[in-house]
């Protein structure tokens, strides 16, 4: 029995793993590890492409890469294209100029079959969310493509020793699961995206197939084979969370899905679930189904803000299953089936390709194409956008005092004076310390790890991130104490950091779900009391440990909250229509109670500079008036979200910097 053989059973196997992940991203409660069924296709995909390539060797001692490459072609570009091209449409309705900029660089990545490496590279704490990308999903297909680009080569490569062929890929196979087991808690986002820590699944599909070709299987063997398949696959569907994966939960799905390969011929009530005419058809529509499902869902709920509950989203839902079935039936079929020659489909596919390249990087170098939108709502829009920076000079040493933290030199070329140490509100103002470090031709250095406290002795557990980036602040903070006494060109020192976030434990506003504990590390005798006076202890031996080295040192006084505004959110707003320009009231925060938000962060400060022990840099006089702290400033929003600025808002505060940079007296 050939493995590539027409198997009704995998359509039905399909059909798991599609709705799987589609009812998963539509929020149907109960399957929190939905998103295996990706890993479900891994091994299906593995299993069918290994059988073919494999079945060519044997039969003819080669592989005939033109036909393999033509027929994958035919499978998978004509849908691509239709659904690339039909979200470019909605999101040049719909998407702010930022966002469109950034749906152009992925359109780039996703023709190119790059995307799962795009999306590793752009993870990022200022990164917009999974739900704002539109061809976030493509990234599946991308480590697929990939897959079928090496596989070929390596089995031709490797042909000459095809008896041990098999033991060669189940090495390559073990090894690449080692390495996304060694990852995944160093790296999670790595081990997701990227091709080398996914080949295991891949390649147990390919293992299946030869062996089931090499020992002649009717892929019959026994019907508990079949049933727990089945079981590993619900368990994993249903008990599977986020944190930790892949790694070794993935062990579920893919074991899952060879079991049931493994006996998909067998006559046994799963395999008869699997072949009724319902999941075949599924099945058959799945690569579409799952082409169409995410961009339906992302530009839908980001037009919306949001579904209003679960009748709008199985509205949209079903769009998302009509669009697929009519990309199957007058798309996919009809272009498989056709009997145009290998130049059409060659050419047509270098023609649509090149022509969504050229609108991709035509969005990408337009900046999003802002004149979409009137001029009396591009204020918030250009705010939305207001944050990427040049980040090219940062280096991750591999030696030396600071081996393993980013170390990122501004000013001028030269032994670092001004050490800048900070989270995420240092990275938003690092284009105002750039203006003034090249004002005063001083070289600094930024280090800076967001939602990481730059002090001394204390560990932090936050719900925004997973525990491996927890642990990652530590280590870096320990680098850094032990490292800086290291750099004898240092003399000043300037503390940046979200305090009231750190002393009052969680976010306000439209960030308060986010929550931030920080505990004591072992040894430290620090007090285990309510967190501001932990963050009072710690600020303070902080400082005083550091004093000896830098005779000057500054910190800069927190820019106030303003809890309801987002610049995206505002945007979004005023273009759909759902907040008048008129309306202010996100804009603003009363000051009396942006200081009562930030009194238990501000107090240590205040008393640290009141005894001579720092300098405090405020901007509140700047952003505040005598009763309201507000985001607009002569005419432009200065704040990017509730509590971190824009880049025009920090260049306009470099003068506050500018004592910072001067030379020692």
């Amino acid at each position: 029995m050939s493995a590539a053989a027409y198997r009704p059973e995998i359509d039905g196997l399909r059909a798991i793993a599609v709705l799987s992940v589609v009812l998963y991203h539509f929020g149907l409660p109960g399957i929190p590890g939905g998103f295996v069924g990706v890993d479900i296709f891994f091994v299906i995909s593995g299993f069918l492409i290994g059988g073919i390539l494999w079945t060519d060797l044997r039969e003819t001692g080669r592989i005939r890469l033109a036909r393999f490459y033509l027929r994958r072609l035919r499978r998978l570009a004509p849908a691509y294209f239709a659904m690339a091209a039909a979200t470019l449409i909605m999101g040049w309705l719909i998407l702010l100029p930022f966002e469109f900029r950034e749906f152009g660089k992925s359109l780039i990545a996703a023709t190119v079959y790059l995307s799962n490496i795009h999306f590793y590279r752009e993870a990022g704490y200022f990164d917009g969310i999974s739900e704002e990308k539109p061809l976030l999903h493509t990234w599946s297909l991308a480590v697929e493509e990939q897959f079928y680009i090496v596989l070929p080569f390596l089995l031709l490569t490797l042909a000459r020793w095809r008896p041990t062929l098999p033991v060669i890929l189940a090495t390559l196979a073990a090894l690449s699961f080692a390495a996304c087991l060694w990852l995944t808690p160093r790296s999670p986002s790595g081990a997701f995206y990227l091709f080398p820590f996914r080949a295991w699944e891949l390649l147990a599909g390919v293992l299946l197939a030869i062996a089931g070709q090499e020992r002649g299987w009717r892929f019959a063997l026994h019907p508990a084979l079949s049933w727990a398949g089945l079981a590993l696959i619900l368990t994993a569907v249903s008990l599977i969370g986020a944190e930790g994966f892949p790694g070794w939960q993935t062990i579920l799905p893919v074991a899952g899905t060879l079991l049931i390969l493994m006996n998909g011929r067998d006559a046994n009530p799963v395999n008869r679930a699997l072949t009724r005419p319902a999941p075949v058809f599924i099945g058959l529509i799945s690569y579409s189904l799952y082409l169409w499902h995410w961009p339906v869902f992302v530009l839908s709920s980001y037009w919306r803000d949001g579904y209003s509950g679960p009748v709008e989203a199985g509205a949209w839902l079903t769009l998302a299953f009509a669009l697929s079935t009519l990309s199957w039936r007058y798309i996919e079929r009809p272009v498989r089936q056709t009997q145009a020659g290998t130049r059409a489909l060659v050419s047509g596919t270098a023609l649509a390709s090149l022509a969504l390249l050229a609108v991709g990087l035509l969005l990408w170098r337009g900046d999003g194409l802002p004149a979409r939108f009137a001029p009396e709502l591009r204020t918030h829009i250009a705010a939305s956008g207001d944050f990427n920076q040049d980040w090219s000079r940062c280096t991750v040493p591999t030696t030396g005092p600071l081996a393993g933290v980013e170390t990122c030199p501004i000013g001028p070329d030269g032994a670092p004076e001004v050490l800048i140490w900070g989270d995420s509100h240092l990275r938003a103002i690092k284009e105002g310390l750039e203006t003034a470090a090249h004002a005063a031709n001083r070289p600094a250095l930024i280090l800076w790890h967001a939602g990481c406290p730059p002090l001394f002795d204390v560990a932090k557990a936050e719900t925004a991130v997973t525990p491996a980036q927890d642990a990652a602040c530590t280590r870096a903070n320990q680098t850094i104490r032990d490292g800086i006494a290291q750099l004898d060109s240092l003399h000043t020192l300037l503390l940046v950091g979200r305090w009231s976030y750190y002393t009052e434990g969680q976010g306000v506003g439209l960030d308060a779900h986010n929550r931030i504990t920080l505990a004591p590390l072992p040894d430290s005798l620090l007090p285990q009391g309510p967190q501001h006076t932990l963050f009072n202890a710690t600020l303070t031996r902080t400082i005083a440990e550091l004093a000896p080295q830098f005779p000057r040192i500054y910190i800069l006084r927190q820019p106030p909250e303003v809890p309801d505004y987002d610049s995206r959110a505002v945007a979004r707003a005023l273009v759909h229509g759902r907040m008048s320009p008129e309306d202010t009231t996100r804009l603003s925060v009363p000051r009396d109670l942006a200081l009562a938000r930030a009194a238990h962060a501000e107090a240590p400060l205040m008393a640290l500079a009141h005894s001579g022990a720092i300098t405090l840099i405020d901007p509140w006089q700047h952003l505040c008036d005598a009763s309201t702290c507000d985001v607009m400033q002569d005419g432009q929003a200065l704040y990017f979200d509730n509590n971190h600025l824009t880049n025009r808002a920090a260049i306009a505060l470099s003068d506050l910097f500018a004592p910072v940079f001067e030379a020692p007296q």
